[in-house]
């Protein structure tokens, strides 16, 4: 009897996985297609600040030109991703007669579903609902340091990093507004916990440092103590996996930069008056089990 309830709920959870996936394409087939106007093509990448070293991968990427544009005019390698066969064929057909063919590449794939894991840019015109779907996608697979940027649609509470309003004509008909927002995110390293400095910045002067940071996004606030008691920190701020703040020692504020490598961070301190670059880094302490 147990066995045959234990079947039947699995039975039942696989269904609901199957219907869910069902419904999820049938939601992408409802998707509008409407082109990006190519004035805002060329602003979005502009804003991302692509260049030949990055892997574009634009998710719903109709006709393909935003993909064609990356590859032409800013040298870069791109990818499109839209469910629409046919829409996949006219971008890769424009993609060759543009003579980008080599570094433009169309995909037919669910967005949900592609391997975003290699971009380094990820551009979106996609409704407010689908923004908000993709928002783990994007956190969970991008590398610290890639950078996103949409059309019209933000993504509530991700504070974006640059804002742009344009005023598009050609784009009254279609949406009934001559307005196009763009907005630009940069995905954050993750800092969130407690963390042990170490540095010397003087023979025999090992100080040990706690800090604790507190994260949503790419905000972030600090505490900092020593051996003494609480120490200031203030200014702290977090741009893909570059980090910055500033802390008192002693009488003498440095000015620590730095670069997040998983659970460690390294970089350099200097103090308002110049001198020599001090070098320090910085391990993440595990949580108590």
């Amino acid at each position: 009897m147990i066995r045959n309830k234990i079947g039947a709920r699995l039975l039942f959870a696989v269904s609901c996985l199957a219907l869910a996936a069902v419904v999820q394409a049938q939601d992408l087939e409802k998707l509008p297609y409407v082109p990006t106007p190519q004035i805002v093509v060329d602003e979005m990448l502009k804003m991302a600040g692509v260049n030949a070293n990055d892997l574009v991968i634009d998710l719903g990427s109709g006709d393909g030109r935003l993909i064609v544009t990356a590859a032409r005019n800013f040298k870069a390698n791109g990818i499109g991703v839209d469910i629409d066969a046919k829409l996949v064929e006219l971008a890769t057909r424009n993609a060759r007669n543009e003579g980008v063919g080599d570094r433009a590449k169309f995909l037919e794939q669910d967005m949900f579903k592609a391997d975003i894991s290699k971009a380094s840019v990820i551009t979106l015109y996609v409704l407010p609902d689908f923004m908000e779907r993709l928002r783990p996608k994007l956190l969970r697979e991008l590398k610290p340091g890639a950078r996103i940027v949409a059309h019209d649609y933000y993504m509530s509470d991700w504070h974006p990093d640059r804002f742009a309003e344009l005023t598009v004509p050609e784009k009254k008909a279609a949406n009934g507004t001559e307005k196009a927002y763009l907005y630009l995110w940069t995905v954050p390293a993750v800092v969130q916990g407690d963390w042990r400095i170490n540095w010397d910045f003087g023979p025999g002067k090992l100080p040990v440092i706690a800090l604790a940071f507190n994260q949503r996004y790419q905000m972030i606030n600090a505490s900092a103590a020593n051996g003494d008691g609480a120490m200031e920190i203030v200014n702290s701020t977090l741009k893909g996996d570059d980090i910055d703040f500033f802390l008192t020692i002693g009488a003498n504020k440095y000015r620590f930069s730095g670069k997040i490598q998983g659970d460690r961070m390294s970089g350099n301190a200097v103090t308002g008056a110049g001198g020599k670059p001090i070098p320090w880094s910085a391990t993440k302490i595990a949580p108590e089990k």
